[in-house]
């Protein structure tokens, strides 16, 4: 990608890309909002974090900054100091929560904490505001971060739904949205924005330890695919992001497919009965998802489709205290 020098309101072509993809899509972070960033003190989080403020004025945002100390290296502590001032220099509203490293001693549990503490942050926000507003977190991925997510995904045998490309805008819980903006950019990308503007970078020491997947994957394994077929990384992307749209026509149809095959008796067992394995574990997916929270993963779907199939009559302990029954006419849940 070409750069402009920066003009002296330091409006670069970074700056550009973002407010147009803004504009192009003007709910993903509405006019007023409020923001609460999540701040690493990476080159991702730290490229985020200059772009928003520099263009909280335009869009009348109203930009706060949480920061998640691991401590997961000696120098964490100093580096949320430093962070702290640099928000406090630039007049950003900083907030900072400190994690027992026992507890987070992997990375689906540190990932689990971010976002339990982000999400209290966010509902201080809510009620210190006294307003009925929307609260919008905004992290740092980029589409780097989608491609390593694409082969985690697959590595563990995910689903189309985990090979999809991810959300720029999610609900978590009313009024609070997940946002991701950056996902136009990659991690090059955001290493240039940092250098070109000067912005400094306080790097997790725990982001080269090799014994992370994540990290595995970002130092060695995307890097050699890319010797390999270079540009590997945008084709990923682009596939995931096909994906996406693959995933939600699918869902469209196994709606369609569900109400076909669902009556007040019950899911006609005859009728799913007739259709492929794979449309079977859809259309038994929907039906869970009715009424169940934790869902079942891709083999234990395959299993009850298969169990389903087979037998003429059965039943299923499912998380949640449900139960599925079937006999030869109907597939019904109960709760015990």
């Amino acid at each position: 990608m070409s750069h402009k020098n920066l003009t002296k309101k330091n409006w670069t072509s970074w700056h550009h890309m973002l407010h147009k993809e803004l504009l192009s899509n003007k709910r993903l972070i509405p006019h007023g909002a409020n923001l609460l960033i999540a701040v690493s003190g990476g080159q991702d989080s730290m490229a985020l974090l200059q772009l928003i403020n520099d263009m909280k004025t335009q869009h009348n945002w109203h930009v706060h900054v949480w920061h998640g100390d691991h401590q997961w290296h000696e120098k964490s502590k100093k580096y949320a100091l430093e962070l702290k001032k640099y928000c406090d220099k630039k007049n950003i509203s900083f907030f900072c929560d400190q994690a027992n490293k026992k507890t987070i001693s992997s990375e689906e549990k540190a990932r689990d904490w971010r976002y339990k503490k982000l999400s209290e942050r966010a509902n201080q926000l809510l009620t210190e505001n006294k307003k009925n507003i929307e609260i919008y977190l905004i992290t740092g991925h980029t589409s780097t971060d989608n491609a390593e997510t694409f082969l985690l995904n697959l590595a563990r045998g995910s689903n189309y739904a985990g090979l999809s490309y991810i959300d720029k805008k999610r609900l978590l819980k009313n009024n609070i949205f997940l946002i991701r903006p950056l996902l136009i950019f990659s991690r090059e990308d955001t290493k240039t924005i940092c250098d070109l503007m000067n912005i400094p970078i306080w790097e997790d020491p725990s982001n080269c330890d090799l014994k992370i997947k994540r990290n595995l994957i970002r130092k060695k394994i995307i890097p050699t695919f890319e010797t390999m077929y270079p540009n590997y990384s945008k084709r990923i992307n682009s596939f995931a992001e096909k994906m996406s749209k693959y995933n939600e026509e699918q869902q469209d149809l196994g709606k369609l497919a569900y109400l076909s095959c669902k009556d007040a008796n019950g899911v006609n067992r005859e009728l799913i009965n007739s259709l492929c394995i794979e449309a079977r574990c859809t259309i038994l997916n929907i039906f869970l998802k009715q009424n169940c929270t934790k869902q079942l993963n891709s083999n234990n779907l395959n299993d009850l489709a298969s169990s389903i199939f087979e037998k003429d009559r059965g039943q299923i302990n499912l998380p949640e205290r449900f139960n599925i029954i079937w006999n030869k006419d109907y597939i019904n849940l109960v709760k015990y």
